[in-house]
């Protein structure tokens, strides 16, 4: 029987910020993404980052200070979100 592998994405940064009364601050967004790194999830959607400044700079932020799990942004299929996606990931 050949082994199966499960993978983890977790959007609690993204849509936790979408729940009624769940809004999170910027400490927490980095504080929430080590729990994930802790944690060994495999995929972690850190925000979307044209929606706003602050969720942009999270992204940049997570990015720059967690190397696992892998980090992945929400963008709509539109090249403005994209190349917004693309500028928030700032690794050293």
């Amino acid at each position: 029987m050949k082994k199966k592998q499960v993978f983890i994405l977790d959007t609690t940064l993204r849509d936790g910020q979408q729940s009624p009364g769940a809004g999170m601050t910027f400490a927490d967004n980095i504080e929430y993404a080590n729990i994930a790194h802790k944690l060994r999830i495999d995929v972690l959607e850190a925000g979307f980052p044209v929606s706003s400044p602050g969720d942009f700079k999270s992204v940049v932020e997570i990015t720059k200070n967690i190397f696992n799990p892998t980090i992945c942004a929400l963008t709509r299929a539109v090249a403005a979100d994209i190349d917004c996606g693309k500028a928030a990931r700032k690794r050293p």
